[in-house]
């Protein structure tokens, strides 16, 4: 007859997986609660892990949240439909969430989507410049933009001015955002915008008002995020709204 198995105590049979569970989704009182004690309704650990499973999912998903919008551009070889000033705007919020949540040492699962955003939106500020035939401006701007996000995370630069960055993204995200709906309303259509960039961008800041108040408590960076999923809203709006107009069709209205 076969002997039962004796759980040794304090042991649990996710033991192997305890490591990457402690240094990615909980911390170990919540492991012990959830593996040891066998509580999988406590509240405040379920908040923890469910906080940190969308930080990642948002994170891995921004690796290629803008990738439908660069490949569309390159695709079409024109930034028609896209607002520079927008982008600009949007880079400015995104590299000043980076530099306050750099600065004040939140965990990398509450603001790592900012880097990898960043850098796909510096490369769709540059392609709506190279295709606007300023390839060269273009090229001065990438220059540019690395030496003061180089001089914005380096020991020179005050905390005042990094909190002062974070502060000023809600009227910079409120602004960009609403110079993109206004290019889509005078058009009559999102011209060369990604659906699939927009949709995730929109479902990624909804989702970070909960992970930046579970995880950072900072009311400031989750206000961003309320207002940035609020704009982010109107433009999936419009999308939506514009599905089946394209350049092309309204061109031969106005020939029409």
């Amino acid at each position: 007859m076969a002997q039962p198995i004796e759980v040794e105590k304090g042991s649990s049979f996710m033991d192997p997986f305890k490591g990457i569970l402690l240094s990615y989704f909980m911390p170990e009182s919540c492991y012990d609660q959830f593996f040891l004690n066998f509580n999988f309704l406590d509240v405040p650990c379920l908040k923890v892990v469910v906080s940190k499973a969308l930080g990642i999912g948002i994170i891995l998903g921004s690796v290629l949240v803008k990738l439908p919008q660069i490949i569309k551009l390159m695709g079409a070889r024109s930034a028609e439909g896209l607002s520079l000033n927008s982008v600009l705007l949007e880079l400015l919020a995104i590299t000043g969430t980076m530099a306050y949540s750099i600065a004040n040492k939140f965990p990398f699962s509450a603001w790592g989507e900012s880097l990898f955003l960043m850098l796909q939106t510096v490369t769709i500020a540059f392609l709506i410049q190279h295709y606007g035939g300023r390839t060269s401006r273009g090229l001065l701007f990438l220059v540019v933009y690395v030496i003061l996000v180089l001089v914005l995370l380096s020991p020179v630069t005050p905390m005042v001015v990094v909190t002062s960055m974070q502060a000023f993204n809600m009227p910079a995200i409120i602004t960009g955002r609403l110079i993109q709906a206004a290019t889509n309303f005078r058009n009559g259509h999102t011209g060369q915008l990604s659906a699939v960039s927009i949709f995730l961008l929109f479902a990624g800041s909804v989702a970070r008002i909960f992970t930046s108040l579970q995880e950072t408590g900072d009311s400031l960076m989750a206000l961003t995020y309320v207002i940035s999923s609020t704009c982010n809203g109107i433009i999936t709006l419009q999308v939506l709204y514009y599905w089946n107009c394209s350049p092309e069709q309204q061109q031969k209205k106005k020939k029409e």
